[in-house]
């Protein structure tokens, strides 16, 4: 069975190679370019893992994570933040996801932390 991930990211040009890549490797997408969005697409489905950037246009990943994990109904579930921000310490310190990425990435790399949270 697929796995169901959602991607929060507002820059399009890396929300469609993210969704590329994961649907190559075989799993559900749901692209969402802002909060408004994942919000709407967490009402109607819980994902099994999800990638959120931390700047976007209506809020704030980090809050994102912060209210996914403060949930019973969603502390369990994967999250990795990406993000451009070389201070990653601080940006760990604030959020209690499984990984942390910086922006630009090696896809490969990428690809085998995905695969390493959804094998658990």
């Amino acid at each position: 069975m697929k796995k169901c991930i959602y991607v929060v990211e507002d820059n399009p040009n890396i929300r469609e190679i993210i969704e590329f890549l994961l649907i190559e490797e075989l799993h559900e997408v749901k692209a969402c370019p802002n909060t408004k969005e994942f919000w709407f697409q967490m009402s109607k489905q819980l994902p099994d893992m999800v990638i959120l950037d931390i700047m976007l246009p209506d809020g704030n990943g980090l809050e994102i994570c912060n209210a996914l994990k403060g949930n019973i109904k969603t502390h369990h579930i994967p999250v990795m933040v990406m993000s451009a921000n070389n201070h990653l310490s601080a940006v760990k310190a604030k959020c209690d996801a499984e990984d942390f990425i910086n922006k630009p990435f090696d896809l490969n790399d990428f690809a085998y932390r995905v695969e390493k949270y959804l094998a658990a």
